[in-house]
């Protein structure tokens, strides 16, 4: 480590995510055929209307600073009104702050609550982020591992063994990246009776809110009661339900203290998002609905066929995920196997060898805190998943 440098950013690792769709990104652009099931990207355009949004702010000239930092006041009105519409949540302008990114408003939500030393509970698997984001104001990530058995989420028996009196916020994702896992209203409702009594910070990520599946219900903390709502942080934003990830514009509500300083923050940083693309997530709110549900139903019928297909392969094993648009399967029965010039020892080596022999890119579970599974992403064509696990089937039967 150098130490003229910054402490708290040399701990902190770099994605996963990232970095494997980036060596995706280079053997594409080397003329390989990869099939990329590594980034968590919608591959449906963003719907007409929300692009028309946009062409008319810049006609408009609607192209300046805006202002309040916290989101221009049609945005925060279109984010309230869905929170009410959606969850029965009622938030005040105040107690709403509009990011760059969902990313970004986890990351301010975690500067504005936790102090050097501080301690913050993640549960495995977590989105590679999670535990980073932590480390960048000092503070210390505190691993919780959950088992295929708990559905690989958080117990209330495990949240209170792993508190301490340095423990000051607890992070919930549901639906989850990147097991698919969904919390029940009663799951959330233990948890919520252990955060209370120690007095912790929710740090609730909801961005997959949209994507549930089989009858499955999007419950958020905040919604339990009135001490609860006080004391989470919900994050969420248009990336996923409408495809707009690179338009960059996350939300958070919670506490208008919380928020307060979170808006502190944002102004002496980035200043405010994009003015187009505020304006364009106004339409994503408050604009018509049923474009939700057609990914929806496409990811499902997706969701279905990876499932199916993994399931018959041998030695893999594969829980129907409730959310998201991801599968998580165990595949550690290949560990130990290999080729004539290679042998795998670990799930990275699994992945390695899966970029090298059936050009497929899938993202290895040490970077989301566990071992036995890898992540692929369903959020690509129904060509492209067939040809995926026909690849992925042949690689696997090369092994012995």
């Amino acid at each position: 480590m150098n130490q003229k440098l910054s402490a708290y950013i040399q701990r902190v690792a770099p994605s996963a995510t990232m970095a494997t769709s980036a060596k995706a990104a280079a053997l594409r652009r080397e003329g390989v055929d990869v099939i990329a099931l590594s980034a968590g990207e919608p591959d449906f355009d963003t719907p007409e209307h929300i692009k028309d949004a946009a062409k008319q702010a810049l006609d408009e000239g609607f192209t300046k600073y805006t202002s309040p930092p916290s989101g221009i006041p049609e945005l925060k009105a279109a984010v309230c009104g869905r929170f009410r519409k959606d969850h029965g949540l009622d938030y005040a302008p105040e107690e709403v702050v509009v990011n760059n990114g969902a990313k970004h408003s986890l990351a301010l939500a975690v500067a504005a609550v936790l102090n050097p030393g501080d301690e913050m509970v993640i549960p495995t698997p977590y989105w590679v982020t999670f535990t980073e984001q932590p480390k960048l104001v000092g503070a210390d990530p505190v691993i919780v591992e959950t088992r295929d058995e708990e559905g690989l989420k958080l117990t209330p028996e495990k949240l209170r063994a792993a508190l301490t009196p340095r423990t000051r916020m607890v992070l919930i994702n549901s639906p989850s990246n990147p097991s698919g896992a969904v919390y029940s209203r009663e799951e959330l409702a233990a948890l919520g009776e252990v955060a209370l009594e120690r007095g912790l910070y929710v740090l609730s990520d909801e961005i997959y809110e949209k994507l549930v599946y089989d009858g499955a219900e999007h419950v958020s903390m905040a919604q339990l009661s009135p001490e609860l709502k006080a004391r989470t942080i919900i994050v969420n934003g248009v990336s996923k339900t409408y495809a707009m990830t690179g338009w960059r514009i996350g939300y958070a509500a919670g506490p208008r203290d919380v928020i307060g300083l979170m808006d502190k923050a944002q102004s002496q940083t980035v200043s405010h998002p994009s003015s187009i693309s505020q304006r364009a997530s106004v339409a994503a709110l408050e604009g018509p609905q049923e474009v939700v549900e057609e990914m929806r139903l496409e990811y499902d019928r997706r969701r279905r066929f990876v499932v199916d297909r993994l399931n018959g392969l041998d030695g893999v094993t594969c829980a129907l995920p409730l959310g998201a648009f991801y599968v998580y399967p165990d595949v550690s029965s290949y560990f130990g196997l290999g080729t004539a010039d290679r042998v795998l020892a670990d799930v990275t080596d699994l992945c390695d060898y899966l970029l090298d022999e059936a050009r497929i890119a899938c993202v290895p579970g040490p970077g989301f805190g566990t071992r036995a599974h890898f992540r692929l992403s369903y959020a690509t064509s129904m060509e492209n998943l067939h040809r995926a696990m026909d690849r992925l089937g042949g690689a696997l039967t090369k092994l012995g």
